[in-house]
């Protein structure tokens, strides 16, 4: 096996993880949350914890796109300076609900 995937491998797997970011938030209530390990084991199956940092760098993608917010606490914050374990929900739209999807 190779040390570390290329970079064509780590490309997909940010879109996949990603996708299954926003699959899994599509599946709960509007106001739910999901754990990045959710998404890390969607696409790592077994392997899910090599996909952690990854799953939260997709997380922090998304949330610079503003398409979610990463809490913990039940509070916002930013991903870039959030250490222990995160939280992420679907971004509330300006009326103060989530978006249906």
């Amino acid at each position: 096996m190779p040390e570390q995937p290329s970079t064509a491998q780590y490309a997909a797997s940010d879109r996949d993880l990603e996708a299954a970011i926003l699959g899994l938030l599509a599946q709960r209530a509007a106001t739910s949350t999901i754990c990045p390990s959710e998404a890390a084991r969607v696409v790592g199956g077994e392997h899910w914890r090599e996909q952690m940092d990854a799953a939260r760098a997709a997380a922090a993608r998304l949330e610079a796109a503003g398409v979610v917010d990463i809490t913990q606490g039940g509070e916002v914050v930013d991903p870039a300076t959030a250490r222990g374990p995160i939280r992420i929900r679907r971004r509330p739209t300006a009326a103060g609900s989530t978006p249906d999807a």
